[in-house]
């Protein structure tokens, strides 16, 4: 027995000092107060044992999966845990089968955690569908993704959704201070000197990601030797030689993408050249694929400034051709110049919404027949009068000639005073007139 407990100690010195220092209750939990303060709903649920199915969705490392194992240590239910990532459909059927035979025998119900559940498609979720319904097993589904895109609807309706927020840098600022401190799971054996600004580094280019605080950590304690008063000391310098390149919080299945995009677009949209590049760059350093950014820009290009400055889609429609031809990572260059100009242009939707209107008419039934004198004339023109009295406006006086070119009086094009497209409003009222 005393060699079983030993090879358990040395298994557990073994895991990531992230693992090692997990908190086991929720007073040792730190962050997401919104959700586990005292007396909120979540903290109520798990400290009485009424937990009812949870999806607990938030960034990296910000306490999903531990909070879910506190529970684990909290309930009297019998608890299971698998990954969506490496477990199948067989291995869930046998947990529920074995919940089903448990709370027959025992009356005992079953906590089923599943790490990672947005790696399950829909058909595979689906199975978990009658029992979690039934109530046994308790469902708890741990993901970084948005679960109202990637959670069956059913799911979610039989779930309470709890959303999990990145840590701040007082928390991690914490969790390294009681790290240090921790002789068990944490450095607390090691005689550990820590500038307060290299602490204060750790946290801030972690970005509310403890695991990634604290295994910058480890690698810092562990491959710094210690100095004359036989203590290692972690300067600044080791701080950023431990985490190296910043991981930014982006994936391109994740939120981080439709929101870096969308913030991407809106500062084009809000004329904040500055806004752009920051969001573009965040987009090239994550490795987002330039041709995806570069459509964007297109879109926004002609969404967004429109006629107000036509040249804009020319120079965004430029870029998509440069990203194509010269390849990254010169073709950032390419990609900024658009964007600083489509986020300079003055911006008109006229265009955009005229198209809008006229596609609403069309899918409400407004369908209109086009006037004879329109028709193709290269069939049949005598027989059924068509292309009859048409009038070929560069045979009139300013290449125009007023006639009817649609059965409707509706105006969907309404021009603004924006840029160049003050120009053209100008010339339609011109022709109008006439």
């Amino acid at each position: 027995m005393d060699l079983f407990v030993k090879d358990r100690q040395k298994l557990a010195q073994n895991e990531p000092l992230a693992v090692r220092m997990r908190p086991r209750s929720l007073d040792d939990f730190t962050g997401q107060d919104h959700i586990l303060g005292e007396g909120k709903l979540l903290r109520r649920l798990i400290e009485s044992d009424t937990i009812s199915s949870l999806m607990l969705y938030g960034p990296p490392g910000c306490g999903k999966t531990t909070l879910a194992l506190i529970i684990s240590e909290k309930t009297k239910s019998h608890f299971e845990r698998i990954n969506a990532a490496s477990n199948n459909v067989a291995d869930m059927r046998k947990i529920l089968d074995a919940a089903k035979k448990r709370e027959a025998i025992s009356g005992k119900r079953t906590i089923l955690l599943i790490d990672e559940i947005h790696r399950f498609n829909k058909a595979q979720q689906d199975v978990l569908m009658p029992d979690v319904e039934a109530g046994n097993p308790v469902l708890i589904g741990t993901t970084t993704h948005n679960p109202f895109f990637y959670v069956n609807a059913a799911l979610l309706s039989r779930s309470q959704v709890f959303e999990f927020k990145k840590l701040s840098e007082e928390d991690i600022l914490k969790i390294i201070k009681k790290t240090l401190s921790d002789k068990e799971g944490g450095l607390g054996a090691i005689p550990i000197v820590m500038d307060e600004e290299a602490a204060a580094h750790l946290a801030k280019i972690s970005e509310g990601d403890a695991r990634r605080a604290l295994s910058a950590l480890e690698v810092g304690a562990l491959t710094t030797g210690a100095g004359k008063d036989r203590k290692v000391h972690i300067t600044l310098k080791v701080a950023e030689e431990s985490i190296q390149k910043k991981a930014v919080v982006y994936d391109k299945d994740e939120d981080g993408h439709y929101d870096t995009i969308s913030a991407f677009i809106k500062s084009m949209r809000g004329s904040d050249p500055d806004a752009a590049l920051y969001w573009l760059a965040k987009m090239i350093y994550a490795g987002e694929d330039p041709r995806f950014i570069a459509r964007r820009i297109i879109i926004c290009a002609s969404e967004d400034v429109g006629n107000a400055d036509p040249q804009a889609l020319v120079v965004a429609a430029a870029a998509l051709q440069s990203v194509e031809f010269v390849g990254m990572p010169e073709a950032r260059i390419p990609l900024a110049q658009a964007a600083v100009y489509v986020a300079c242009a003055p911006k008109s939707n006229a265009a955009y919404m005229g198209i809008e209107s006229a596609l609403k008419d069309v899918e409400e039934g407004r369908s209109l027949e086009v006037p004879d004198h329109l028709k193709d004339a290269t069939l049949d023109s005598d027989a059924f009068g068509h292309g009859k009295n048409y009038k070929y406006a560069h045979d009139f006086k300013d290449h125009y000639v007023k006639q009817e070119y649609k059965p409707s009086e509706k105006i969907y094009y309404i021009p603004t005073e924006m840029g160049y497209e003050k120009k053209i409003k100008e010339w339609l009222e011109g022709l109008r007139k006439k």
